[in-house]
């Protein structure tokens, strides 16, 4: 059996480890159709296009809501309520044809007009959808017909159909759109059934399905923030999975243990040490790049992640072919650190308050960060805060310092052009290479220009960029078809049967 530390090639190959494999088959079992699936966070509402949480899409993706398009289990794009589409020549026309026969779950009927009612939502002004900007490049939003729709953008975006792959866009009815927070309806193949605040969310097959039918008649998703409690549920089979298991100090045991499935695979997690760039010391990048050269990223894997994890460098997945490897430009080097912090004027440091959410990685790694930043004189006032008080406090209202946070979704580097943003990162050669990239359809062009992005938010060091999250799943035998990677933040259950 491979040590637990030493994770890499597991990671790069998104390997799963059957525990039967090692001990012979498992008994055999009666087919179930219910499912228990254990999550860390309870999220603060349903409504995908109406909030930032990665605890709403890992319920509702794919599951209850669906868009135009889906990214896939690979981080391909695929056809989904769009079931084709064609592009003008000077890449600002989409014309989508739309699936037939296809009904939101209170019955009312999807067309063209609903898809025209979803994009002119989520890009208005009034708009509440968290990644509004991924909606901001559309000019028009025509009905051709009731299965023909015409979307002109005001510039070439070649990341588009992706961005519709986003959960953020979701197709949501007018009937039903103001209420979908407490009452999601949406065209999936399950539809909302119960939501019993602090505990579960439980989600029922949809017969009336427009596409093939799934296997799973019933799922709830079982509210677990605790990693103690996340293993006694497990090994009490009161919880048959856990996509992301909150405690990977323990899966050595729950690897030789005939019981389970330990996966182990890659996310879009880039978990940054994030500064308030408009913030006291932090506004000056001497004082950003010291701190970016104090913190000891493989020593945070190691504590508090018990080795899971891959260094990074920038705000970039590992995974994708466009990675630059930057992890060298801040490496560990506290005289360097305290060489910048007294140029800057801060020649005995200071102090500043580091408000950190509910994951383990977040908790477990301020405190290691804390100390880190204690050896150049920056003492850390450490706020433990919930994921409510978060996004209200840090994400919404910018009143931090430091906080630590993985950011979940898909090729989001571009949140760096967002002057709003939570870490208020201002630069105009950023948003010059970005607007090159919205305008650049060739793979290797748009490499190249990701690349540049990826060099510029690390030589101003916006944020200390720490490790990608690794996705470490544990499962019950017998279950089939949970993702092993995530290439979006979601649970999807459309394949997922049980032998």
């Amino acid at each position: 059996m491979m040590a637990f530390f030493n994770r890499r090639t597991v990671l790069a190959a998104g390997l799963v480890i059957g525990a039967a494999t090692a001990f012979g088959p498992a008994p055999a079992q009666a087919a179930r159709t219910d499912l228990v699936l254990g999550v860390r966070l309870e999220p603060p509402h349903l409504d995908p296009t109406a909030g930032a949480a990665a605890a709403i899409d890992e319920i509702t993706y794919a599951n209850i809501f669906e868009g135009l398009t889906r990214i896939d289990k690979e981080g391909a794009v695929q056809p989904w309520l769009a079931k084709s589409w064609s592009i003008s020549e000077d890449g600002l026309t989409y014309t989508f044809s739309l699936q037939e026969g296809v009904t939101f779950h209170d019955g009312t009927t999807f067309d063209a007009e609903d898809v025209k009612f979803s994009l002119d939502r989520a890009r208005a002004e009034d708009s509440t959808n968290a990644q509004k900007p991924l909606f901001s490049g559309i000019e028009s939003v025509e009905v051709v017909d009731p299965l023909t729709v015409k979307v002109t953008l005001a510039r070439p975006n070649g990341g588009f159909l992706f961005n519709l792959g986003w959960g953020d866009a979701a197709m949501v009815a007018p009937e039903s759109a103001d209420t979908n927070k407490t009452k999601p309806v949406g065209t999936g193949p399950f539809r909302f059934s119960n939501w019993a605040q602090g505990d579960n969310v439980e989600i029922v097959r949809h017969d009336a399905y427009w596409g093939d039918p799934v296997a799973l008649e019933k799922a709830t998703f079982k509210i677990i923030a605790d990693p103690a409690a996340a293993l006694a549920s497990l090994l009490a089979g009161d919880v048959d999975a856990f996509p992301i298991f909150l405690a990977p100090e323990n899966l050595p045991m729950l690897e030789v243990d005939p019981r389970f499935t330990v996966a182990v695979g890659t996310t879009e997690g880039e978990t940054i040490l994030a500064m308030n760039n408009k913030a006291g010391p932090l506004a000056d990048v001497r004082v950003r790049r010291a701190i970016s050269h104090a913190v000891d990223r493989q020593a945070i894997i190691d504590g508090a992640m018990f080795g899971i994890g891959t260094q990074i460098g920038t705000h970039f997945a590992p995974h994708h072919p466009a990675y630059l490897d930057l992890t060298e430009t801040y490496p560990l080097d506290l005289d360097k650190a305290k060489a910048l912090l007294a140029e800057a004027g801060y020649p005995d440091g200071f102090t500043a308050t580091l408000k950190l959410p509910p994951p383990i990685y977040a908790r477990r790694g301020g405190e290691l960060i804390a100390s880190d930043l204690k050896k150049i004189g920056v003492d850390l006032e450490i706020v433990p805060l919930e994921w409510a008080q978060w996004l209200s406090e840090v994400f919404k209202g910018k009143d931090f310092d430091f906080t630590i946070v993985s950011h979940t979704e898909p090729m989001d580097i571009g949140i760096y052009g967002r002057k709003d943003y939570y870490f208020q990162y201002d630069s105009a050669r950023f948003d010059e290479t970005m607007a090159k990239l919205d305008n650049a359809s060739a793979t290797d062009e748009r490499y190249a220009l990701m690349g540049e992005a990826q060099k510029i938010i690390t030589e101003d060091a916006v944020n200390a960029y720490l490790f990608q999250l690794a996705k470490a799943g544990v499962w019950a035998s017998g279950l089939n078809g949970l993702w092993v990677n995530a290439p979006i933040q979601a649970n999807d259950l459309t394949g997922v049967s049980w032998d």
